[in-house]
């Protein structure tokens, strides 16, 4: 067994606290559930990734973050990816078998490519957007209106919302109260809050309190969703590429590219560095 740590979604420029931190565990086969559990808390980023029956070119991988587990993770994958191509000389494509379903990885030893699992998008109720705008500390009138509260499953669910230009860089969210929101819907995801900076380009912010920590650096899951949602929407001509910036209010800039096809799965991209 190898427990290695990655950064993943790292910026282009050289930076050693870009991107966003996950655990990558190889052959964990002896692992069981509370093994996992104590190891990803002991490493204490927001998800650490176990790999197990690992082939050149298929793996099983399961996704712990320090309060439970998930059935799955957009950055944990990409470094999982790219440790595989580093330590295993992996296959162009490596199928990996998660608990959101079967999500083939294009892997080189500096970036991967995952593709994401079918994503559902769907509205969020008015009730639930009130209570979610005061556990985030927002009111109504930070919202986009061009771009409506959605609830989007990109392996996990994570309530996304659009704001305003200028509201992201004072969002101040209420630890507790999100918390509460994510147990009582069953939130297994980040809850994105974003911005559009232009046609094809987004900033976001991701409070995850139920993965044990305040805010995600850079969220691929959530990064897929985004792109279903844009394209269910019709707020995006596809086929068509986006960016994400993501993190630089936690000190770990982040960077996600997102391609979004006429149809067919969201393709989510980005390197990872070894820590």
């Amino acid at each position: 067994m190898e427990i290695l740590r990655y950064r993943a979604f790292t910026t282009a420029e050289p930076d050693p606290a870009s991107g966003n931190p996950a655990g990558v565990v190889l052959d964990a086969e002896e692992l069981g559930d509370a093994d996992m559990l104590a190891i990803a808390a002991d490493l204490g980023f927001s998800e650490t990734a176990f790999l197990t029956g690992i082939e050149r070119d298929a793996a099983r991988v399961r996704y712990f973050t320090p309060r439970a587990e998930i059935a799955f993770c957009g950055h944990a994958t990409i470094a999982s990816g790219v440790a595989l191509a580093q330590r295993r000389a992996a296959a162009a494509t490596v199928r990996l078998t998660t608990n959101a379903g079967l999500v083939p990885v294009e892997v080189t030893a500096e970036r991967a490519t995952l593709v994401a699992v079918d994503t559902v998008v769907e509205p969020l109720d008015e009730a639930i957007v009130g209570g979610l705008l005061r556990a985030l500390r927002l009111d109504a009138g930070d919202l986009d209106p061009a771009l409506p509260p959605a609830l989007v499953h990109g392996g996990n669910l994570h309530p996304l919302l659009a704001v305003r230009a200028g509201v992201l860089a004072r969002l101040d969210h209420d630890d507790e109260a999100v918390l509460a929101l994510q147990d009582e819907h069953g939130w297994d995801g980040t809850v994105p809050v974003v911005e559009r900076l232009s046609p094809t380009r987004f900033a976001s912010r991701n409070p995850f309190p139920r993965g044990g920590i305040r805010e995600d650096p850079a969220t691929g899951s959530a990064a897929a969703g985004l792109g279903a949602y844009l394209r269910a929407g019709g707020h995006v001509e596809a086929p068509v590429v986006i960016t994400v910036d993501q993190g630089a209010e936690t000190g770990r800039p982040s960077f996600l590219v997102v391609e979004i096809p006429r149809d067919g799965r969201i393709r989510v991209t980005g390197t990872a560095q070894e820590m």
